[in-house]
């Protein structure tokens, strides 16, 4: 690499961190969200190119301030960490091209620096959570991601004041699940004297058998679980994505509980270790048939809301019951499935939520009475929603579709009665998405249209965004070597195949 991409996992996390305070000293839309996307453009290319070097010589390690690890604080660029770094700075800097427009029509012009503010934090706490190879890291970057995180959601108080309640909502259970990953990682130092997460990897097989080490990873996976809305702890996500400002919930659909996957992913895997957590531990006992009622009951759930972005809130949910079922079969297929759907779903989800706020840039509403005939409204924006609904269904020659594709190789690995019966599971799913998709659809072509309804699609600098991840969606459900690649060789670095 160049001298300048040596400091490349520096630069992605310092870089938005830095930039934050000066947005929040300008007003107006203008240079806040110049600078904000010019940022997030170059972590993309920063992280573009640490998964690139890794993809070709390995993992590689940073040292903070020249302090040789457990001492200091290392940053770690391996195959899934550059991997999620690159899919939350690429989401951020698409949603970031939409975002101008978009936000003057939710936010008060005056407010615009402190929401970029608030942006780049939640961009570099996201990207610091994931490059971070200190576990007390992890909790100070989860809490700068979340604390923005409430700001964030609370803005959408301009269009709706039950913001404020779903912020307020998501601080009191985000902070139930922050504090039950502090005590985790309390009782980690505890019994190994350091913070490093390599460190106490190197240690657990000495102290696994203890008591605060199995309270530890209780504490842990339950704050994990609050964090990235796993059912039944998904209570503040439907609100949280409601009634937030449209281009925050987009970013956050694409990036926020996926960081949380990574982080469960990261602990089990690279702390814990399989055996450990599949076998002493009976994880797969209780994250399977989570898994599987989260993609069941929240597809149905889903079926019967009134608010389109709260429709694709539950869906969110039911689509993280396939990450959560990837990491519980404990195989390198399985968990191969669960990082590619990290990058398929945020594709694929970030694209419809930017159709939805393209909607509701013209029609002021996502309530799907008024969006009765949007179809013949909007052709533009409602045709890019419906192949987004098609990808999330999983239709062949879409991201959805080779994602499931890996988790029914996954679920039938196993040979048994519960592989065939998880596949069914996964087919019924597919099946009630279909009906809430078919609901939009019948709703935009075949009902009439609200007598004196805005007519008109939105402008080309929300549409040209939109597309963009649609197009996306195709291309990476035909092209799948990129994505199935680096997910296949995240999977075996973990699974201890590739160094």
């Amino acid at each position: 690499m160049s001298s300048l991409f040596t400091q490349a996992p520096i630069l992605a996390i310092i870089l938005p961190l830095l930039s934050a305070p000066i947005c929040a000293l300008f007003r107006g839309a203008t240079f806040p969200w110049a600078l904000t996307t010019i940022v997030s453009a170059l972590s993309f290319s920063f992280s573009l190119d640490l998964l690139f070097h890794v993809a070709e010589y390995g993992a590689i390690s940073y040292e903070i301030g020249g302090w040789a690890p457990p001492w200091g604080i290392e940053y770690i660029a391996d195959p899934l960490s550059a991997f999620v770094m690159m899919v939350i700075s690429g989401i951020s800097t698409g949603v970031l091209l939409y975002a101008r427009e978009s936000i003057l029509k939710e936010v008060p012009a005056s407010r615009l620096g402190f929401f970029f503010a608030a942006y780049l934090l939640a961009l570099a706490g996201m990207m610091g959570i994931t490059i971070t190879g200190d576990a007390f890291n992890i909790f100070v970057f989860l809490e700068i991601t979340s604390l923005s995180s409430y700001v964030l959601i609370s803005m959408g108080a301009g269009t709706d004041r039950r913001a404020l309640t779903a912020a307020f909502q998501y601080l009191i259970v985000g902070t139930i699940g922050a504090t039950f990953i502090l005590i985790g990682v309390g009782l980690l130092y505890v019994m190994t004297g350091t913070l490093n997460i390599a460190d106490i990897a190197s240690q657990f097989d000495t102290i696994a058998d203890t008591r605060p080490i199995r309270a530890a990873v209780g504490f842990l996976m339950v704050g994990f679980a609050i964090k990235l809305a796993m059912f039944p702890f998904h209570i503040w996500l439907p609100n949280a994505y409601t009634y937030a400002p449209n281009i925050v919930t987009a970013f956050f659909a694409g990036t926020a509980t996926k960081v949380s996957v990574y982080l469960m992913i990261r602990f089990i895997y690279s702390m814990f270790g399989a055996d450990f957590s599949f076998g002493e531990l009976p994880l797969t006992t209780i994250l399977m048939p989570l898994a599987v009622v989260a993609f069941l009951s929240m597809s149905v759930v889903a079926i019967f809301q009134d608010n389109l972005k709260r429709l694709l809130a539950f869906s969110s949910v039911a689509q993280l019951g396939y990450m959560i079922l990837g990491i519980a079969l404990a195989s390198e297929t399985g968990l191969t499935a669960s990082i590619l759907h990290i990058f398929n779903h945020a594709i694929v989800k970030t694209g419809l939520f930017l159709t939805v706020g393209a909607m509701f840039y013209v029609t002021g509403s996502t309530y799907l009475k008024d969006l009765a005939g949007i179809g013949q409204r909007m052709p533009i924006t409602t045709f890019g929603f419906v192949l987004g609904g098609l990808a999330l269904i999983g239709v062949p020659l879409t991201p959805g579709f080779i994602s499931k594709w890996y988790l029914v190789q996954g679920v039938l690995e196993r040979g048994d009665a519960i592989g065939y019966g998880l596949a069914i599971a996964m087919l019924i799913s597919s099946l009630f998405a279909v009906i809430y998709i078919w609901r939009i659809v019948e709703l935009a072509y075949f009902k009439p249209s609200p007598e004196g309804a805005p007519t008109g699609e939105a402008p080309l600098t929300l549409i040209i965004p939109c597309w963009i991840f649609i197009f996306g969606s195709f291309y990476f459900g035909i092209e799948t070597s990129m994505s199935v690649g680096f997910a296949e060789t995240a999977a075996k670095f973990l699974m201890g195949a590739v160094k």
